[in-house]
C-alpha cells in the first residue's frame, strides 16, 4: 500500500531530523550571541532578517520547485520506484540535508558571502573565477528547464479540455496579490499574522477564478503560444530579479510556501487515508536493463532526482539570498536542514503519484508535472473536489512552485555575473540581468517543442557536481580551520564520482556522433548541447579540484 511506503519516510525523515540534523548542529558552533549580516547591515534590499516561518516558506519554496516532483517521477518511470525511494531518503538525510545546511551556516559564518566569496578566501582567486563561471553555467541551466517546463503547463490540455489559460490566468493573478502584500507588510507595517490570514483564501480564490475568467481572456491565453509564454517568462524572470526582495520575492515565496504545504497536505491525506495500492513496479526491469542516453541507473539515478535528494542550486540560494534574511544563527537548523528534508518529502509525495498507477496506463505517457496534477487530482477526488477544480488547482501550485525558483535563480544569476565583472551599480545589476537572460531565451527559441526534455539531463548533472565542488569548498574551510570534515567529504566523494562518471559518458556520447555529423548524418540537437556542456563543466570541476587539493598539499606542508 502507499501508505506504509509514505509512512516509513516520514518516519525516517523525522529521525534524520532529530539526531542528524542535531549532530550537524553541533558540528557548526551555532551561537545567538552572534550577529547575523542580516540584522548587522539591514539595507531594506538584499539583507533584511526575517521571521523564521516566513523565511522557511520562502527558502522552501524556492528550492521546492519543479525538481522534486519531475525529477523522481522520470526516475520511477525509467527505473522503478524503490530505486527512487531509497535515493530520496538517503540522500536527503545525509548528502543533501548536510549541503544544504553547511553551505549556509558557511555563508553567515563569512558575512552572508556567496559560496564563490568563500571559494575565493579560502582557495584562490583563480578558483573564485572558475567557480563562478560554473555556477552561473549552472543557473542558466536552471532557467532554461524551469521556464520551459512552466510554459508547457501554460498549453495543457486534459481530457480534450484547455487547462493551461486558466492556469496561466491564476499565475498572472498570483503574482499581483503577492506585490500587494509585499507592499501592506513592509511599507504599511501590517501584521503578518492578520495577512496572512486575508491573502492566503485571496490565493484560493484565484485558483478557482482562473478557469473560470470570461471565455474571451481565457481564448486570448489559449492562443498564446509555448515560446511566446517562454518569452513572458523570462520578462517576469527580469522584472524580479531588479526590484527589492520585499517587493515580490519574499511575500510571493511565502504564499507559495503556504501553497506548497497546501499540497504536501493533500497529497499526505490522499495517500495516507485514499487506500491506493501499489501498482508499478519496484523495479522497472526494462529500464534497469535498457540504456537511456548511454548511461544506465549508475549514475543516471543520481543526476535525474536532483531536488529532492541533493541540489547544489541550494547551496547557491542558502549563500546567495537566505543567508542575508537569517535574523538567529539556530534558524540554520530548521530553515536550512529541515526544508531539505521538506523537500524529500515534497519527493516522495510525488512519487506516489506514480506509485499508484499500474504499468501500462496511458496517464504514465503524459509530462511528469501532468501525472503528479493527475495524482492530486485523485487526492482530492476523494473529498468531492471535481476534477475541473483539482486539476487546475495541482497545475497551478506546480507552476507557482517553479516561479519561486525562476526569480530567485535569475536573482542569484545576476549576483554572480556582478561578481565575476565588478559590476556593483544598479546599471550593472541590470546588464547582467539582461545577459543572463539572453542565453536562456536563444536556446529555448532555438530548440523545438518541450526544451526542458533537451536541457534536463545536463541540469541534473551540472545541479549535482555544483553540489559537489560546494561540499568540497567547504570541507576546505572546515579543515583549514582545524575541524573534522568527515562529513562533508564522504558526500563530496559520491556525488563527484556520480557526477564525473555522467559527464564521461556524456562526452562520449558527443565524440561518437562526431563523425556522423562531418559525414552529413542527422545528430539530435540535445547529444551536441549536452556533449559541448558537458566538456567545459569536466574542465572546470577538474581544474577546480586540483585547486583544492593544492590548497590542503600547501597547508599540510606548512
Amino acid at each position: 500500500m502507499v501508505v506504509s511506503v509514505v509512512l516509513v519516510s516520514i518516519v525516517v525523515l523525522g529521525l534524520g531530523y532529530i539526531f542528524y540534523g542535531k549532530f550537524l548542529a553541533n558540528k557548526f558552533d551555532i551561537n545567538n550571541s552572534n550577529v547575523t549580516p542580516a540584522c548587522r547591515i539591514n539595507d531594506g534590499i538584499d539583507y533584511v532578517p526575517a521571521k523564521p516561518q516566513l523565511l522557511l516558506g520562502q527558502h522552501f519554496s524556492a528550492i521546492a520547485a519543479a525538481g522534486p516532483i519531475v525529477g523522481p517521477i522520470l526516475a520511477g518511470l525509467l527505473f522503478g520506484w524503490l530505486p527512487a525511494l531509497l535515493w530520496i531518503l538517503i540522500g536527503s538525510i545525509f548528502i543533501g540535508g548536510v549541503h544544504d545546511f553547511s553551505s549556509l551556516v558557511a555563508s553567515i559564518k563569512h558575512k552572508a558571502s556567496s559560496i564563490g566569496e568563500i571559494v575565493k578566501e579560502h582557495m584562490s582567486r583563480k578558483a573564485h573565477i572558475l567557480f563562478l563561471i560554473f555556477v552561473w553555467i549552472s543557473l542558466v541551466y536552471v532557467i532554461v528547464a524551469f521556464t520551459d517546463i512552466t510554459a508547457q503547463t501554460f498549453k495543457t490540455v486534459a481530457n480534450d479540455v484547455a487547462f493551461g489559460p486558466g492556469v496561466a490566468a491564476s499565475s498572472i493573478l498570483y503574482i499581483i496579490v503577492a506585490i500587494i502584500m509585499g507592499i501592506l507588510l513592509y511599507k504599511f507595517k501590517s501584521n503578518l499574522g492578520i495577512t496572512t490570514a486575508i491573502f492566503l483564501p485571496v490565493v484560493l480564490f484565484i485558483i478557482w477564478l482562473g478557469p473560470h475568467l470570461p471565455q474571451s481572456i481565457l481564448g486570448s491565453l489559449g492562443n498564446v503560444t509555448t515560446k511566446q509564454w517562454d518569452i513572458f517568462l523570462l520578462i517576469y524572470c527580469f522584472v524580479a530579479s531588479i526590484v527589492p526582495m520585499w517587493i515580490l520575492l519574499q511575500p510571493r515565496g511565502y504564499l507559495g510556501g503556504w501553497l506548497l504545504y497546501l499540497t504536501i497536505a493533500v497529497c499526505l491525506i490522499g495517500a495516507l487515508f485514499g487506500g491506493f495500492r501499489i501498482q508499478y513496479p519496484a523495479f522497472n526491469v526494462e529500464g534497469l536493463k535498457s540504456i537511456v542516453n548511454g548511461t544506465p541507473l549508475f549514475p543516471i539515478l543520481f543526476i535525474t532526482i536532483a531536488c529532492g535528494a541533493c541540489s547544489g542550486f541550494h547551496g547557491i540560494v542558502s549563500s546567495g539570498t537566505t543567508s542575508k534574511q537569517i535574523a538567529k544563527e539556530s534558524d540554520t537548523k530548521i530553515v536550512g536542514y529541515g526544508a531539505m528534508l521538506l523537500e524529500g518529502l515534497v519527493a516522495v509525495l510525488a512519487l506516489a503519484t506514480l506509485m499508484m498507477l499500474p504499468k501500462g496506463n496511458e496517464i504514465l505517457k503524459s509530462d511528469p508535472n501532468l501525472i503528479y496534477a493527475r495524482g492530486i487530482a485523485g487526492y482530492l477526488g476523494l473529498v468531492g473536489v471535481g476534477f475541473t477544480i483539482a486539476f487546475p488547482f495541482a497545475l497551478l501550485a506546480f507552476s507557482t512552485f517553479v516561479y519561486d525558483t525562476l526569480d530567485v535563480c535569475t536573482r542569484l544569476a545576476r549576483y554572480i555575473f556582478q561578481e565575476i565583472f565588478g559590476v556593483s551599480s544598479r546599471i550593472g545589476g541590470i546588464i547582467a540581468t539582461l545577459v543572463t537572460l539572453i542565453v536562456p531565451l536563444a536556446f529555448l527559441m532555438t530548440t523545438q517543442e518541450k526544451g526542458y526534455l533537451v536541457a534536463w539531463p545536463i541540469f541534473g548533472t551540472s545541479n549535482q557536481l555544483l553540489a559537489s565542488l560546494i561540499l568540497m569548498t567547504i570541507s576546505v574551510w572546515l579543515v583549514k580551520k582545524g575541524k573534522n570534515a568527515i562529513f562533508t567529504i564522504i558526500p563530496m566523494i559520491f556525488m563527484m564520482i556520480m557526477t564525473f562518471w555522467s559527464l564521461i559518458l556524456k562526452i562520449s556520447s558527443f565524440a561518437s556522433a562526431l563523425p556522423l555529423r562531418m559525414m552529413g548524418q542527422t545528430v539530435k540537437p540535445e547529444v551536441i548541447v549536452s556533449g559541448i556542456s558537458s566538456i567545459v563543466l569536466f574542465i572546470l570541476s577538474i581544474w577546480l579540484l586540483f585547486e583544492a587539493i593544492s590548497v590542503l598539499v600547501l597547508k599540510k606542508g606548512r
